[in-house]
């Protein structure tokens, strides 16, 4: 690099990013919610995209990183809420692409990962629309590291199991079995879970999962809004602890993660004042 190139980040100006071409689809994570989480890749693309198609879930902060010239389609889907069906998104994100535009489709976290990432990226294989896809940092590790939770540690877990909440149907995962999942997560990740905690807390209790596992909700994880409650498993599947207090989006931890919570809180009240997380 050279010098007249500048250094830290006016030296990205100048880096060797792919190129944006018109007629391409990238699908992006932008991370757990933070801006600052969101990755460099992801930001070039902000940069140089013609249109931006964003979920509900993405900060807004990070939307207005798209430069100025840029189309911006809010297209999120929020359970029981009026919102596009994905079959809709899907086809506006293939026609906007046929329009010879640099399609951005932005997602929350990470685009594989509960995303309908592999949903988007199959139809764009399928009508031959040349794609690339971005990885995020998953709300389910870099959220919860932003409550002070590891996902994995030596002391308390070699396995952490990732779990939605629901199916395409807003139904209980008919095809999990949940006895398995009981005996084998240590740790349990559950996303967009919060309508159906109860019952599957009781699925864990019928598979011999114990009553007084700990339960963390953890509410907009990574922003200045992010709250915890905590329960354990016995309570949440009798209805004891009132899963409708707690604000969405959020994700629940079942196990011992949340065990060091209160020593590794960095995230205290000063930091959740910085504007990029």
């Amino acid at each position: 690099m050279s010098k007249q190139q500048g250094t830290g980040f006016r030296a990205l100006q100048d880096a060797p990013f792919p190129p944006f071409a018109p007629g391409e689809v990238w699908l992006a994570g932008a991370g757990p919610g933070a801006p600052g989480l969101l990755t460099l890749l992801a930001y070039h693309a902000l940069q140089t995209c013609d249109v931006v198609v964003h979920d509900a879930l993405v900060n807004p902060a990070i939307v207005d990183w798209a430069n100025p010239q840029a189309e911006r389609i809010a297209a999120g889907k929020r359970g029981g809420r009026p919102s596009a069906s994905q079959a809709d998104i899907t086809q506006r994100i293939i026609a906007l692409a046929r329009q010879n535009k640099r399609v951005l489709r932005l997602k929350g976290g990470d685009p594989f990962l509960y995303g309908r990432g592999a949903e988007e990226a199959r139809a764009l294989a399928e009508a031959n629309i040349p794609f690339r896809v971005i990885p995020g940092v998953p709300a389910g590790i870099g959220g919860l590291a932003y409550a002070g939770i590891p996902a994995t540690s030596k002391e308390v877990n070699s396995s952490v199991l990732f779990i939605t909440g629901h199916d395409r149907h807003g139904q209980t995962p008919s095809s999990a079995d949940w006895s398995a999942i009981a005996r084998a997560g240590e740790v349990i990740i559950l996303y967009m879970a919060l309508r159906k905690a109860r019952e599957v807390a009781a699925h864990l209790l019928e598979g011999g999962r114990a009553a007084c596992e700990p339960v963390t909700f953890v509410s907009h994880a990574s922003l200045p809004t992010q709250t915890m409650s905590e329960t354990t498993l016995a309570k949440l599947a009798r209805g004891a602890f009132d899963v409708s207090k707690v604000p969405g989006p959020a994700l629940i931890v079942i196990g011992r993660a949340a065990n060091w919570r209160e020593r590794l809180d960095w995230f205290s009240s000063v930091a959740k004042e910085l504007p990029l997380g």
